[in-house]
């Protein structure tokens, strides 16, 4: 049931999904969800939990030499949202569910928010502010390359984007100037 609704979630997003169709997807009858899960809302709490392997994958990206620092963030960033299903299910669920969930706004922002300024130089306002920078356009790229589908965007590879969106990141949580 779990792996059903993490993919209807993530493919359809939290107000398009019910509780039928993870049903029919896992097999199952309906009742069954219900009775496991108690709500829709309650599915999605439980389907949205971060894997700690992404967890990882954005703490390792702070670690090694400072002038590389925005193309690992971007690097790790895509990554996750391109992994393996168990990694990206869960995020994609959240984005997608950001929009009109609270909760799944609260996790996912938190989620970003506490990644980017947990390997940062220097705290502050500042600080948090370039952090949410970063966060905005690095949210921005994936919306607009699995969302929305920009054709410029979902034609460009990964690393080409980790070379051209890398610099920018590392002038924001580097606060290079």
């Amino acid at each position: 049931m779990l792996q059903a609704a993490r993919a209807r979630f993530a493919g359809d997003g939290f107000a398009a999904t019910t509780i039928r169709r993870i049903a029919t997807d896992a097999g199952v009858d309906p009742s069954q969800v219900m009775q496991f899960f108690g709500s829709k809302d309650e599915l999605f709490a439980t389907v949205m939990a971060i894997p700690p392997s992404a967890l990882h994958r954005f703490d390792t990206a702070f670690e090694g030499p400072g002038e590389h620092l925005g193309e690992r963030v971007v690097r790790a960033y895509l990554e996750a949202w391109e992994g393996p299903a168990e990694e990206s299910e869960p995020l994609m669920a959240m984005l997608r569910g950001a929009i009109v969930n609270q909760h799944a706004n609260t996790q996912l922002r938190d989620f970003i928010q506490s990644r980017l300024t947990h390997g940062m130089h220097g705290r502050g306002d500042e600080a948090i502010l370039r952090a949410g920078l970063a966060a905005a356009m690095l949210v921005g790229i994936i919306t607009s390359q699995r969302i929305i589908g920009v054709p410029a965007l979902v034609a460009t590879d990964k690393e080409t984007l980790v070379r051209t969106i890398g610099p920018a990141i590392q002038q924001l949580l580097a606060g290079d100037r």
